[in-house]
């Protein structure tokens, strides 16, 4: 039985991914015995698919799951999470932008018995970089998940998670973001469900140009935030 499987979810990330898979096999050695790397190549176009193929062959432990077109980070995630075998569901940014040392921490959290579990680059003791007008827009959407949706998490959107395999399915169906936002809906959801979620500070620096188009996705999120408060009402939150 596969005790973790860890999602990359890849889009255009051919001058990262050899390395991150390499460095996230060795990390996951010395956390467990069973493990898989499932690479969700989401209609890449600059030869990630290639380099996942290569991997795939070459690794018993990697499986590529390949779309011919994109379908969005939070479909991307939705369709690797199906195919996963493992007890433990976890996915990471490519660039490895938070801390690998985290990684036991991540794990031990729902090996302890929570249900989700998220890095923070916000919460008190983070050890977080990023530019100024990045910060304050995190910061901005931050507050309005946490004023609008009631949520009692610092970040909700740093790409360090990992799940209870059956909560996780519990909830996948219910979110309805197929792209940046899949990340805080899944968390605003669980904590609505009454599910445990632990949230801890990381160290996190930037890596890879990020995929953000801060303009236009964070209009988009912000429409996001107001149509799951209709959808939930605005006691979202109340029960965790």
């Amino acid at each position: 039985m596969t005790e973790v499987s860890l999602v990359l979810p890849a889009y255009n990330e051919a001058e990262d991914l050899e390395e991150t898979v390499r460095q996230t096999a060795e990390t996951l050695r010395e956390i467990t015995l069973n493990f898989e790397i499932i690479i969700a190549e989401d209609g890449a176009t600059d030869g990630t698919d290639k380099i996942a193929e290569k991997l795939a062959e070459e690794h018993t432990y990697v499986k590529h799951l390949h779309s011919d077109k994109r379908l969005g980070r939070g479909s991307a995630l939705n369709r690797a999470f199906k195919s996963a075998s493992g007890d433990i569901l976890i996915y990471i940014d490519v660039d490895l932008a938070t801390d690998m040392l985290h990684l036991s921490e991540l794990i031990g959290k729902i090996r302890d018995g929570y249900d989700l579990a998220t890095g923070s680059r916000m919460m008190p003791g983070s050890d977080a970089v990023r530019s100024a007008k990045r910060g304050f827009a995190s910061s901005g959407f931050n507050f309005l998940v946490r004023t609008l949706l009631r949520s009692k998490l610092y970040d909700h959107q740093c790409g360090f998670k990992a799940f209870r395999r059956d909560p996780l399915f519990d909830l996948l169906d219910q979110v309805k973001d197929e792209h940046w936002f899949w990340d805080t809906e899944i968390l605003v959801r669980a904590q609505r469900s009454g599910y445990r979620v632990a949230e801890f500070p990381v160290r996190w620096r930037p890596g890879s140009a990020t995929k953000v188009d801060l303009k236009r996705d964070v209009v988009g999120m912000g429409g996001a935030i107001l149509r799951l408060r209709r959808e939930l009402g605005s006691n979202a939150g109340n029960k965790a």
